[in-house]
């Protein structure tokens, strides 16, 4: 797993940095016992000094208090992107030696001084995106590449809110082979429609691009009509994330032969092809609660995201692919954003939920 030795790792930050501590400490998640939870880094908060106090860890309150023997930390305060100073944090301890894994997004002109504090002080860095080593995206991105190898791409078809565009844009890439050549039209957006619509190419692949560019001022974390959603297309059918947390669909195109008359051939010889079903679940089908989310798919994907950077520790000839990586998709991300600009403030009430059991009853009876 590119860990030759448990890891001591501190986390910077107790808001999303909550989700890196369930990752450290979660007895239910595999390859968490390569790593060991040394210390929280916080503004000192009585939070912080509970969440220090909870797990059993030091707070420090300043980045020169965090000792020489921390292998890690993980920076999950606001960047630069943002208006926090995550990057200038990370900078300070990868010139210490000091690896670091900083929470997304960043911006290139910051990731490219990370690497230079990171190339001074002998460490490796990595910007966590989280989505891509998601369980059910990670199946998504295994059944992507075996399409890749055996047929050419033809279409990516995308849809995201607009918070979600940066962790997207690095699945995209991962999914059709790589990020360069991209290109993004102007955006198209109707008087009182949600998104904006784009047309892409990605990793020189056709992509159609519809954004939610809303945001709550006062909620921004809540009020998007989804995170994201993601299909490509090849000769042979359409392989789907129907969701962020999935499952992956498989849809085989839908092709008949036609006889001497021209019509098509519904059933019988050569029409095998129309025998597999026209729908069909890879990887996990039974999908998890949003606690279960909380607690589990997104610590796991962290500690994915921990391994990764320990084989960049391990092996110090990836780092400089890691690192091209990390800039590309905050290039591709700037050159997008500055495409659809800032987002339209929006201030509905909270949702109401939809029962599940009603829509259950209701598909059940509608063909009775």
């Amino acid at each position: 797993m590119g860990v030759d030795k448990r890891k001591r790792v501190v986390v910077a930050g107790t808001g999303f940095g909550r989700i890196y501590l369930e990752a450290l400490t979660s007895s239910r998640l595999p390859g968490r016992d390569y790593f060991e939870l040394a210390g929280l880094l916080a503004r000192g908060s009585d939070y912080s000094r509970s969440c220090a106090e909870q797990y059993g860890v030091p707070l420090y309150t300043e980045a020169e208090q965090i000792p020489d023997d921390i292998d890690i930390v993980c920076v999950v305060v606001r960047s630069g992107a943002t208006g926090g100073e995550g990057s200038e944090l990370a900078q300070s301890l990868l010139k210490r030696g000091i690896h670091v894994l900083q929470e997304h997004p960043v911006h290139t002109k910051e990731i490219t001084a990370n690497l230079l504090a990171a190339k001074q002080g002998n460490a490796a860095y990595a910007v966590n995106t989280l989505y891509p080593n998601l369980r059910p995206t990670r199946q998504f991105l295994a059944a992507a590449e075996y399409l890749r190898w055996h047929q050419r791409l033809e279409m990516v078809d995308a849809i995201c809110n607009s918070q979600m565009a940066y962790p997207l844009l690095d699945v995209i890439g991962r999914a059709v082979g790589g990020l360069r050549p991209w290109s993004f039209s102007e955006p198209e957006h109707a008087e009182g429609h949600p998104f904006q619509s784009l047309s892409a190419t990605l990793g020189g692949v056709p992509l159609t691009l519809r954004i939610q560019n809303q945001v709550h001022p006062q909620d921004p974390d809540n009020h998007s009509l989804l995170l994201h959603r993601l299909a490509i297309g090849s000769e042979g059918g359409v392989l789907t994330l129907a969701d962020t947390h999935g499952p992956v669909l498989w849809n085989p195109r839908l092709h008949s032969p036609r006889d001497q008359t021209g019509r098509l051939i519904l059933s019988g010889e050569g029409t095998e092809r129309l025998a597999v079903p026209s729908m069909v679940t890879l990887g996990d089908s039974d999908m998890r609660s949003y606690h279960d989310i909380f607690a589990l798919t997104w610590p796991e994907a962290v500690i994915q995201a921990l391994h990764s950077l320990c084989a960049d520790i391990a092996q110090p000839e990836r780092r400089r692919q890691s690192g091209q990586w990390a800039l590309s998709v905050s290039m591709a991300w700037s050159d997008l954003t500055a495409r659809i600009g800032m987002p339209a403030l929006i201030q509905p009430g909270e949702p109401e939920p939809v029962s599940v059991q009603a829509l259950t009853d209701i598909v059940s009876q509608a063909c009775d």
